[in-house]
């Protein structure tokens, strides 16, 4: 990133408020490669800079990307003043930035990407560009053939426009279980599309996001940061996804 101010350097990297690190910095707190700096507005080069804050090493992350098992009970946001987000679940998180790309509804579980990259979350949540999300769904009445042909054709739940054909897979035998993959991501879409198909959903769990697929290691609440090859793919696939106005 180059150079940068040092309190904005400490801010960011979850050390406090702009104020309370200018304080620490003011106070002699604060070392740069083994000197000690009490100027708030020296700038420090990322890429080089040793910076220490009370005798510990703070090192400088511009983006980070988390895979989180998003558990049900907690809401997709980055604050709540009643309810555990899940970004309060990103316990080793270095930066104060980070917001979940997409909501879950506070009951689904799954597959949810916690990162500061506003330009990925963006070409991802881009309504023209029809990235595929994949669910288990849980329903509580069997899917009939037509239904399926319904759910594949597009449905109304009360927009403008049917939704976008859907893709069933993995029907159980039971046939209330099953994988939806959907290429939107309109508020309760697919609870919507099954109660137009006048079905119910019982649990909802998101399995995968583009390239993204959850790493079925991951208990519900565990996360673990993406790698290189699946930030690249999942980069690489957004950007070539197509704009639309189908």
């Amino acid at each position: 990133m180059g150079k940068i101010r040092l309190d904005k350097f400490l801010a960011d990297m979850g050390l406090g408020t702009r104020s309370e690190v200018k304080k620490e910095i003011k106070k002699g707190s604060i070392q740069v490669n083994g000197m000690t700096v009490k100027n708030p507005e020296y700038k420090i080069d990322t890429g080089k800079d040793q910076v220490t804050a009370k005798g510990q090493q703070v090192s400088y992350a511009e983006l980070e990307y988390y895979m989180l098992n998003k558990p049900a009970g907690v809401v997709s946001a980055t604050e709540d003043k009643r309810e555990k987000t899940v970004v309060d679940l990103i316990t080793e998180k270095r930066r104060k930035d980070l917001f979940p790309v997409g909501r879950l509804d506070k009951d689904t579980e799954g597959l949810l990407l916690i990162t500061n990259d506003g330009a990925l979350a963006h070409e991802l949540l881009s309504p023209r560009k029809h990235v595929d999300k994949t669910y288990f769904v849980k329903v509580k009445e069997p899917v009939s053939t037509e239904h399926v042909k319904l759910l594949e054709t597009g449905v109304d739940i009360g927009e403008e426009k049917l939704t976008l054909p859907g893709k069933i897979s993995r029907m159980a035998l039971e046939r209330t279980s099953l994988c939806l993959t959907i290429r939107e991501g309109k508020f309760h879409q697919i609870k919507r599309m099954f109660q137009a198909v006048d079905n119910e959903v019982l649990y909802l769990k998101r399995l995968s996001m583009g390239t993204l697929e959850l790493d079925e290691n991951l208990e519900p609440g565990a996360y673990r940061p993406l790698t290189q090859e699946e930030i690249k793919r999942l980069k690489e696939h957004a950007g070539k996804q197509k704009s639309s106005d189908i």
